[in-house]
């Protein structure tokens, strides 16, 4: 599928085979780094998936299995909150928040997706540091599955490469 955009056609991101590919990125190593990782325990097939890719990553780029913090939230509203706490932790570096909202009859989706990724984003605004939003926002589960280990990807492996490099970030800018 693609779209047009003026006379140039560009693929729909769907269309590519792995949305998670990192070929193309410099991926620092995360020793020294602390993340916690707050995962919603709603459609748990599919965020279990997301956080046992969000950890290989991270212990992939040199994290330390003692310097991840796992915690379960209900569902993916409360995965502000979570990061929230973890946030508060002095000895966090980064929060990568792992949820799949599904969508549904009704527009609860829709509040519950903007909930989140505006609640995300203001916990790592308050607290100065990356929250990473890799909540899955799909129309039904079989996209969600593509996204978690199928033909598209994981998003948590996409979230624990960007908690690396965001810290890496703040940490080059502080020098």
């Amino acid at each position: 599928m693609s779209r047009a955009i003026g006379t140039f056609f560009y693929p729909m991101a769907t269309s590519l085979k792995n949305l998670s590919s990192t070929a193309n990125m410099s991926v620092p190593s995360a020793k020294g780094m602390h993340f916690a990782i707050v995962v919603s325990e709603w459609n748990t097939q599919i965020t279990g998936a997301l956080q046992k890719a969000a950890i290989n990553s991270l212990l992939k780029h040199g994290a330390k299995a003692k310097n991840i913090v796992i915690r379960s939230v209900p569902g993916s509203f409360e995965l502000s909150l979570g990061a929230q706490f973890a946030a508060q932790l002095e000895a966090i570096d980064a929060v990568i928040c792992l949820g799949c909202v599904i969508q549904g009859e009704t527009r609860h989706f829709d509040f519950i997706c903007n909930a989140v990724a505006n609640g995300i984003t203001n916990v790592g605004l308050m607290y100065n540091k990356p929250v990473i939003f890799g909540v899955l926002t799909t129309n039904d589960l079989k996209q969600a599955r593509e996204r978690a280990g199928g033909k598209h990807g994981n998003k948590g492996d996409e979230a624990a490469i960007t908690a690396i490099q965001m810290v890496a970030l703040k940490r080059n800018i502080r020098k």
